[in-house]
């Protein structure tokens, strides 16, 4: 059996853009930026490094991304890897690694996790229920 599996906390570099497809199936694409750092040995200066990963989410989860997150938040995310090849209008080829996110978990002061959770609810007057006291942790399969 193989494993391929990404875990990652990190912020949101910009808004998610969600859209469908021609199938009719929901996408969020988003950026995250993780850090590392170290400590130089011959320097013993702290030293930092920025990384930057393409993140995609199908279905409901990407729905609850565009809906609940922006630019800034920092999140928890466990997925998978996923390298894409294509060739462009131009015929250039093209690839990009993405992570497809398949569980998230929304981080940060609980008090600001809480009330987008419960300003979305009032939003939606009813129409579906979300509970602000609820811990916004969401699953796909």
């Amino acid at each position: 059996m193989d494993l391929n599996k990404v875990t990652m906390i990190g912020n949101l570099t910009k808004d998610p853009i969600g859209k469908k497809i021609a199938s009719g199936q929901s996408i969020t694409y988003f950026g995250l930026a993780t850090n590392y750092s170290w400590k130089d040995i011959k320097t013993k200066e702290r030293k930092e490094k920025v990384e930057f990963h393409n993140i995609i989410a199908w279905g409901r989860l990407g729905e609850i991304v565009t809906t609940y997150l922006k630019k800034g938040d920092k999140v928890y995310i466990e997925g998978r890897l996923q390298n894409r090849k294509w060739e462009d209008d131009k015929g250039e080829k093209r690839s990009k690694s993405e992570v497809v996110a398949q569980n998230l978990i929304m981080l940060g002061k609980a008090s600001a996790v809480k009330e987008k959770v419960g300003n979305e609810a009032q939003k939606q007057n009813a129409t579906e229920e979300v509970s602000a006291e609820e811990v916004p942790v969401i699953e796909v399969e």
